[in-house]
């Protein structure tokens, strides 16, 4: 019976559970699928107590929606080349990286990264066997500089793609041209490579930490010097990784400024909004790494017992003013009853409500903005 209410929480619309089928590309078709999209009963016990929480103020945000199919991406910069493709089973667009020594991937965001902050992404990839090499792996690097040039001072995390061996995650820093941590964390990462992870890093001050869906593998808590100033993200697709045969895809990179911890600004100002929780587009159903937030969120009303809370929904402006109304309310109720089911949240502390795109805080013409009016805000009753 507990599953069952779980799994309604997930998927609030649909009792079933719905496969994917064989992913391609529109160019490719031998894009082979991942493992089920929608999360199951036992992957949402796992994420419940996920404690990755994403920054609270968005920098920058792209799902590759504005661009065209076949073309360079217009919100990154590159030395290299790569492409948007769509997948047929998959909805929205994916950016594809060309491997290649120190062919690096640069997103335009506007201002340099602060001293705390998050980043966020889907990766899929295909053709990854046996036969990928060792040293095949996905570089994210936080660096000093916006050139393709590795800077004096770096941080950077390697997810590694090979297969016939756990190969582990390695990561190094740079402080003033000189190596300080150089290292490779004991993971095995094949399954989740192979099936469309989500990737989570937050730098907060000196501490990095890196989760591959729920688990978290990298908490280093001095990875970064004191007074040490890297400003901007890259990736890299290392060169032996075989164009062509192997191929990787990101999509839905979100940075965010963060740092702020939501369940001190709730207690001491009685309102918070994030737009850290997610949701299938156009529906209810909560992405599982929301759950991080939703859980602070409990922890909340968990120690004081005497709190309600008004969740209200927001959505951006696509669709119809009346769909979105109806969307928000329901993305206010999915909220509300995983509070309940999972974190066991007496219903009579929560109310919920949606405003749909009526009280917009970002532009809806712009990915950023979009993003920035897809929130949850809670409020102390």
């Amino acid at each position: 019976e507990t599953e069952k209410t779980i799994d309604s929480v997930l998927n609030p619309n649909d009792k079933s559970s719905k496969k994917d089928t064989q992913k391609n590309t529109s160019k490719n078709p031998d894009v082979s699928s991942p493992k089920e999209n929608a999360p199951s009963k036992e992957t949402l016990k796992i994420y419940s107590k996920f404690d990755y929480v994403p920054g609270d103020k968005l920098m920058f945000f792209d799902d590759f929606s504005k661009d065209f199919i076949g073309d360079f991406p217009s919100k990154w910069n590159t030395n290299g080349s790569g492409e948007i493709v769509r997948l047929n089973t998959t909805d929205g667009n994916w950016f594809e990286f060309k491997p290649g020594y120190k062919i690096l991937y640069i997103p335009l965001v506007s201002q340099n990264l602060p001293e705390e902050y998050t980043i966020e992404f889907d990766l899929l990839t295909n053709g990854l066997d046996n036969q990928t090499s060792s040293t095949a792996k996905l570089t994210v690097l936080i660096d000093d500089n916006d050139t393709f040039n590795y800077g004096k001072n770096y941080v950077y995390a390697e997810i590694p793609l090979g297969q016939y061996g756990a190969f582990g995650i390695r990561i190094k820093n740079l402080i003033n041209s000189k190596v300080i941590i150089n290292n490779v964390v004991t993971a095995d990462v094949r399954d989740e490579v192979k099936n469309m992870p989500h990737i989570s890093i937050a730098v907060n001050k000196n501490r990095f930490r890196l989760w591959i869906n729920e688990k978290k593998y990298v908490d280093v808590p001095k990875m970064i010097a004191d007074g040490q100033v890297l400003t901007n993200l890259k990736f890299n697709l290392s060169s032996s990784v075989k164009d062509g045969k192997e191929r990787l895809f990101i999509k839905n990179l979100k940075i965010a400024e963060g740092g702020v911890d939501l369940r001190r600004t709730l207690m001491t100002e009685g309102k918070v909004s994030t737009n850290g929780i997610l949701f299938d587009s156009g529906s209810a159903n909560i992405q599982p790494q929301s759950y991080g937030i939703i859980r602070q969120i409990s922890q909340v009303l968990l120690q004081d017992e005497s709190m309600k809370l008004n969740i209200v929904g927001h959505t951006d402006a696509d669709g119809s003013e009346e769909t979105n109304l109806t969307l928000s309310k329901q993305r206010a109720d999915a909220v509300k009853n995983a509070l309940i089911t999972i974190y066991n949240i007496s219903a009579d502390r929560l109310q919920t409500d949606g405003k749909g795109e009526s009280e917009a805080v970002g532009d809806n013409s712009t990915t950023n903005g979009k993003a920035q009016n897809r929130r949850v805000e809670f409020i102390k009753i």
